[in-house]
């Protein structure tokens, strides 16, 4: 800030012909504040109280300015007998033509002599600018002019200012870089006011720019505002009441009116690939909003549109079967729309299935057309006049298009060149979007783009530093060697908490770095961990104290590290890598030494003998069974200690160093399907041991027991603690050596070894909740400790630390039972979190993992370090994490790929409110009341297709009208959700009738359901196998598969097995949202008759077993997703049958688990990709899989009830069924062995 103005000080006049005052005031007070040392206090009305403003209507000597009240103290302003001038000032004289500077150079004498009659103090400098697009303010006609005057004093010239133009500009500008917001989202225009979220509130600032002003404050996201035509109301989306609803409010602001009550949804958040729920699209009236929403889908894919009036009332529905973004004509009678919505997906220059257009409906003839019909993405269209505006990247980078509804003619009439347009909308006479985070105006007549420079003015309290309780983000954990305290590494630093009592350190205290995977030292002097302070992940240790600065042993990293591990003599640590590299960093010499590089995968499995010589490690291995290798550090040579014919892993030595714990999968206990006859291995996992030395005894072999004859009676035994270990393996013979330790068949992990023993975590069939473990190497026996997922022996083997539902305790090692009775205080775990640092470092951390994760080391041609410089201002623009996800998912966008996911994070998350739903569609009539228009059909023994007006015992009927919820008259409720908010899974007392009215009512007691998207979807699929079974005499089957996970194999096995008797089956996999058990069910699809079965008195079976003898067609869609895409692929790689449709989605990049964020965020990365079996060519991803037959749905008939597709498989089963034999291979006759 300036410092106050003393008598040496020169004085500016700014003498400002500008049309906006506001944003000429906030500049100019803005940048003589920051950028001199000139004391300035302004106040116009309420705007920038910092500098003295003078307003005069006609020059500077139309008004004497007087002592005036403005709101605050009292302050002086000019008047020609005050002298000298007690505070300077700023004068703004609006651009008139009689102003006394309304010229150029040849007016400068006029001026003075104007300044002296007005007996201006001799320290002032007078400035005169005419300015039109100078701060931001406007962006055409610059026209500046800047006048120095010399004082009228002599005695003053010396400590006259000269200032140029040019430095005027350039303190603008640098406040303009340093104050103006950026990431400025999904705006909205009329006249000159503009609404756009920001940080997840709306505000509202003139369509030239300047200060914003807050409209709405509430801990959800405030998005997709619009005007009303006459621009004096705004619809928009938001979660006042913790779903997200659509809301109006006064243009100017004031109390939102919540207008729908709909489902509430489990995929509803901004950051969702999906996008929030109930997006206000347009309004279609000054009455009518029509809203997208997903509340009727069982597909999240899909969304329908929806109308709802300002008044409030029942929704109703579009024409229309789906739909995104949408533009009535003017008339109303048609809409510009797109059947697809795929905006909130991270996949830049996309060229699939699901690419859409830009699609005119015409409500009275029922014609849906295609008008931009191109490869690309067309989208948001907005139609003004004889133009569809609408959003293409034809040319890679999103820009704004039109459409000529009479001449048909396409032009581009932007051309950005680094970011995509994104969210514009139409208002009265301009466009309005967000580019590269700011906003910018297209005008629809005079087709001027102008840029606004807006001005948030807040307490930005999103991202004010904040204490947070990492406790809630614990990510890792270690115990010291005493079990005394423990480390965790939460919310990205490295704590330590006692055990039982003391206090609580934080050793790092970084927001804007990323410490993780922390491990104490067996010598308890340090804790490692892995930190990205440089930059790159490197291997760190700290004094546990924290009495000395962290060291960095590893340097110039070139990958993702995972986890390291101490070796017992803490003189080493040892981890894995992304490039798939075993490797340890010796603590003195920082010296790095590379144990395993693997060809196939990650190194997961690891662990250090007690000498601190041997590594055994699991190698992973892609066309074979994992083995277990011993890495000598003395010799640098290893050996294996288990064969590949059986997987084996989890290897961990004993204390003493005589034997290796591991896992292995040599329990062959098949369990066969109800389904077919078929078998599946999922129990195979036992625990195993080998003794390293040939010379060591089996532990668990017969004793018998015998008198001793050891003179001197005592028991020596307990002092080979005090031994040296010394870890002796011989190599021959050693995976002979493997000894069973005869526990049941599971699956088992977290091996540790104790004396004496092993503890370990396993679930088997009689134990499905996981177990902690404790074997007794002496007794041969288990004893169940309790269910506990993890655990830690400290290093001296004599306590444990103890995981138990995000509760942490240290106990002594346990051999019996555990009962846990003190737990850790992780109350003092708060951190006081800088948001901002928190942010970046979560930027570059995504940054990073894609750039270590992503399939294709040449990143897709990309220059990835260019995207993350490209990003980067955004990043660091974000006071919102919903925007920070916004600003990543753009980044790795434009990598061009499927499942490049990201979402989550710490963010303010309003309290969520389960509706209440009955299966049921209704009406309003004009009673009041609410009339059950059709009641969905259920399944009422599964919970997820429970309809509730069809239960037993509960009397009601379509046609039945709904009197009162729990009393309440329902004729008092704008919707059935008022009264049904809240209920879901209660009971609820409906008084029903057969008339509007109460004579003949009677009462009864349902429980709504919170989620009716099963009972949608069951329904459709039995319409569909009905329409089926009709058309076709019952003669062909029906299948459709939701997903490729379990649930979608639940639905194929439910309905495959009881149809294998039809003689052809259609599959549906449209609006398959992807999974991974495509080739079990291929597999099953693609059997071939091989021979048949016959019984006595039986019919005859085809083999083999669960197979459909007949002709198959595929349906797909441009919904059918990633593994659905790989379906349809392999049903026409393997000629299964005909595949009919539109082309698929496209992307078959796989994806696995997140790896951690400080925050808790996710970040999928694609890793997994597919190409042809013939080695030519990458398949699929990006464009999808094409039909054989091109059948695309009319959006009207398809509301109508009318599915073409479907029609199409029909026609072409029947005319393929036609070619195969009417039954199955007779009964031979049989033989005759009498001869």
């Amino acid at each position: 800030m300036g410092q106050a103005a003393d008598q040496e000080s020169p004085v500016i006049i700014a003498v400002i012909t500008l049309g906006d005052v506001q944003c000429a005031v906030h500049h100019i007070g803005k940048a003589f504040i920051h950028g001199t040392n000139t004391h300035l206090s302004l106040i116009i009305g309420a705007v920038v109280p910092q500098v003295n403003i003078g307003l005069c209507a006609h020059g500077i000597g139309a008004h004497r300015l007087k002592y005036r009240d403005a709101g605050m103290a009292a302050l002086p302003f000019f008047e020609s007998e005050v002298n000298p001038v007690p505070e300077p000032v700023v004068f703004i004289i609006p651009d008139h033509g009689d102003t006394v500077l309304r010229d150029r150079k040849g007016q400068d004498q006029e001026a003075q002599q104007q300044l002296q009659q007005e007996n201006f103090h001799p320290g002032l400098i007078l400035i005169s600018l005419q300015i039109y697009g100078f701060f931001g303010c406007h962006t055409s006609a610059w026209e500046k002019r800047l006048y120095l005057l010399e004082t009228i004093s002599e005695q003053m010239k010396n400590k006259c200012l000269l200032i140029s133009f040019l430095m005027l500009c350039s303190i603008g500008f640098t406040v303009q870089a340093q104050n103006e917001a950026r990431l400025l989202r999904f705006p909205a225009i009329h006249g000159q006011q503009v609404v756009f979220s920001y940080a997840g509130d709306l505000y509202t600032v003139s369509k030239s720019g300047g200060t914003a002003r807050k409209l709405t404050s509430d801990p959800g996201y405030e998005m997709f505002a619009r005007f009303s035509p006459d621009g004096k109301k705004l619809a928009f989306t938001a979660q006042y009441d913790g779903n997200t609803e659509v809301y109006v409010i006064p243009a100017q602001g004031g109390s939102p009116e919540r207008l729908t009550w709909t489902a509430t949804l489990g995929r509803d958040d901004l950051s969702d690939r999906m996008g929030p729920n109930n997006i206000v699209m347009t309004w279609k009236d000054a009455e009518t909003i029509v809203f997208r929403s997903r509340m009727k889908s069982f597909n999240d894919f899909k969304g329908q549109l929806f109308a709802v009036k300002t008044a409030g009332g029942p929704v109703e529905e579009l024409p229309l079967p789906c739909g995104g973004f949408c533009s009535y004509s003017p008339d109303k009678g048609q809409l510009a729309f797109n059947r697809v919505f795929r905006e909130f997906r991270t996949w830049k220059y996309y060229r699939g299935g699901m690419a859409d257009d830009i699609w005119i409906y015409d409500f009275a003839g029922k014609q849906t057309i295609n008008v931009t019909n191109h490869p690309a993405q067309d989208i948001f269209p907005m139609w003004s006049g004889q133009t569809v505006y609408f959003l293409s990247d034809r040319d890679r980078i999103m820009n704004l298009f039109s459409y000529n509804t009479v001449n048909k003619e396409i032009r581009k009439l932007t051309d950005f060149t680094e970011y995509d347009i994104k969210f514009p909308s139409l208002g009265d006479s301009a466009i309005i979007f967000e580019n590269g985070g700011y906003l910018y105006t297209y005008g629809t007549f005079s087709g001027e783009l102008s840029k606004l420079t807006v001005f948030i003015a807040d307490d930005e309290s999103v991202v004010r530093k904040e204490v947070k309780d990492a406790s809630k983000f614990i990510a890792s954990s270690s115990v010291a060697p005493d079990g005394k305290r423990i480390a965790l590494g939460a919310r990205g630093d490295v704590f330590t908490v006692p055990a039982k009592t003391g206090f609580t350190r934080n050793l790092t205290r970084t927001s804007g770095v990323h410490e993780r995977n922390v491990t104490w030292s067996p010598d308890g002097k340090y804790i490692a961990y892995i930190s990205d302070a440089s930059g790159e992940d490197e291997i760190c240790i700290q004094a546990q104290d924290g009495s000395s600065a962290a060291v960095q042993l590893t340097k110039k990293s070139d990958t993702y590290k995972y986890a390291p591990m101490w070796s017992p003599d803490s003189k080493k640590l040892l981890w894995a890598d992304k490039k798939l590299r075993l490797q340890y960093v010796d603590i003195d010499s920082k010296a790095v030494t590379i144990v395993a590089q693997s060809k196939d995968w990650e190194y997961g499995d690891f662990n250090w003998s007690p000498d601190s010589k041997w590594i055994a490690y699991t190698e992973p291995a892609r066309m074979t069974e994992n083995v277990i290798m011993l890495y000598n550090l003395e010799t640098k040579t290893k050996l294996a200690a288990t064969e590949n014919w059986y997987g084996s892993g989890s290897p961990v030595f004993s204390p003493d160093g005589k034997y290796l714990y591991f896992t292995s999968q040599r329990d062959f206990n098949p369990t066969y399907s109800w389904t077919e006859w078929n078998h599946v291995y999922t129990d195979m996992t036992s625990l195993y041991m080998i003794t390293l030395a040939k010379a060591t005894p089996n532990p668990l072999a017969p004793v018998n027991d015998e008198v001793s004859t050891t003179a001197g009676g005592s028991d020596n035994a307990s002092q080979t603690d005090d031994k040296k270990t010394d870890v002796v393996v011989d190599a021959d013979g050693l995976s002979s050596r493997i000894i069973d330790l005869n526990v049941k068949a599971g699956s088992y992990w977290n091996l540790q070894a104790a004396k004496g023993g092993l503890y370990y975590t396993r679930r088997t069939p009689e134990e499905p909740k996981a177990a902690m473990v404790y074997f007794d190497l002496k007794d041969k026996k288990e004893t169940v400790l309790g269910n506990f997922r993890s655990f830690r022996i400290t290093a001296d083997g004599k306590k444990m630390l103890v995981m138990d539902n995000e509760r942490y305790a240290v106990i002594d090692l346990p051999k019996s039972k555990i009962e846990l009775k003190e737990y850790a205080d992780l109350s003092d775990m708060s951190v006081l979190v800088d948001l901002k640092a928190e942010w970046k470092q979560i930027f570059d951390e995504s940054w990073r993992q894609m750039r270590d994760f992503f399939y294709d080391p040449d990143m897709h041609g990309v220059n990835w370090a260019a995207m993350k410089k490209k990003y980067e201002p955004l990043a660091l623009a974000a006071n919102h994490r919903a925007d920070l996800t916004y600003v990543i998912g753009e980044m790795i966008g434009e990598l061009n790929v499927g499942h490049a996911y990201v979402g989550g994070g710490d963010k303010p998350s309003p309290t969520r409110i389960k509706m209440g739903l009955l299966g049921a569609t209704y009406s309003r009539d004009r009673s009041g009341y609410y009339r059950i228009e059709r009641i969905l059909k259920g399944e009422n023994w599964t919970s997820s297709t429970r309809s509730p007006l069809t239960e037993v015992g509960v009397t009601a009927a379509a046609g039945d009208y709904i009197l009162a919820v729990n009393g309440v008259s329902a004729a008092t409720a704008a919707d059935m959700g008022v009264l049904l908010a809240g209920t879901a899974g209660r009971q609820v007392e409906l008084t029903l009738s057969k008339s509007p009215t109460a004579e003949g009512s009677w009462k009864t007691i349902v429980v709504p359901v919170e989620d009716e998207s099963g009972l949608y979807y069951f329904n459709w699929v039995q319409e569909n196998i009905r329409k089926v079974s009709e058309a076709t005499d019952g003669k062909v089957g029906y299948i459709h598969i939701p997903d490729m996970g379990v649930g979608g194999l639940n639905e194929f096995v439910k309905y495959y097995y009881p149809q294998l008797g039809k003689k052809a089956l259609i599959i549906d996999d449209r609006g398959n949202g992807g999974g991974n058990v495509s080739p079990m069910i291929i597999e099953r699809l693609n059997r071939e008759l091989v021979l048949m079965k016959v019984s006595r008195n039986a019919s005859q079976t085809p083999s083999p077993d669960g197979m459909l003898v007949g002709p198959k067609v595929c349906l797909i869609d441009n919904y059918s997703a990633s593994d659905g895409d790989l379906f349809p692929y392999q049903f026409k790689t393997l000629k299964m049958g005909k595949v009919i449709g539109v082309r698929s989605w496209g992307g078959v990049v796989g994806i696995r688990g997140s790896l951690p964020f400080i925050d808790g965020g996710f970040l999928n990365k694609p890793e997994f990709s597919h190409y042809d079996a013939q080695g030519k060519q990458w398949i699929i991803e990006g464009y999808g899989v094409d039909p054989d037959i091109v059948v695309d749905n009319d959006p009207a008939k398809e509301y109508a009830g009318e599915d073409q597709q479907l029609n199409k498989a029909i026609e072409i089963i029947l005319e393929e069924l036609k070619k195969w034999p009417d039954d199955l291979p007779a009964v031979p006759r049989y033989p005759d062995k009498s001869k």
